[in-house]
């Protein structure tokens, strides 16, 4: 699903990114819910970045990677922790692109998402190149996700790609 977001951009800049994990939801400019084999899955496009909603008998998980007023956690390149049950694992990268390169690769991205029935991206007023996009699947007992943030203003594109899992609990 492709939207266009009726806001101005928060995080301008991928170094404005913060990651945290169990905030509460965030006011949000678009949504898809999804239902993924026992596993509710809220996507959540915010004006300053996106939050994924994760619930399932084991708990719920939520994933927040934005513009975060008071966030003193920066973006990390990898996490990997216990959230009650579940393993989840988090990595980030930033792309740098040409000008050229980044057109190309912002509608890659953009055509994969939005015609993808568990994608969502939303586009920022001023550029068709400045978008949010999420992806999520499931596969078998994990819950995936992956987002990408552009910014043509820089040239850069923020992937980040989440796993999260039951933790299998070995016998004593």
């Amino acid at each position: 699903m492709l939207t266009t977001l009726t806001t101005s951009y928060t995080d301008t800049r991928a170094a404005d990114l913060a990651w945290a994990l169990g905030c509460e939801p965030l006011p949000a400019l678009a949504t898809l819910d999804l239902e993924l084999t026992g596993a509710k899955v809220q996507l959540r496009l915010l004006g300053a970045s996106h939050q994924v909603l994760l619930e399932e008998e084991q708990g719920i998980c939520s994933e927040t990677v934005a513009c975060i007023r008071g966030s003193s956690t920066p973006l990390p390149l990898g996490v990997a922790t216990r959230v009650g049950d579940w393993e989840y694992e988090f990595a980030a990268r930033v792309e740098m692109l040409s000008p050229g390169s980044f057109a190309g690769r912002a509608q890659e991205l953009l055509a994969l998402v939005s015609d993808h029935p568990h994608g969502l991206a939303g586009v920022f007023p001023g550029s068709p190149y400045a978008f949010t996009a999420m992806l999520a699947q499931r596969q078998e007992s994990q819950v995936h996700w992956r987002t990408w943030h552009a910014y043509p203003q820089d040239g850069q594109v923020v992937a980040t790609r989440t796993r999260v899992g039951v933790r299998v609990k070995t016998a004593v």
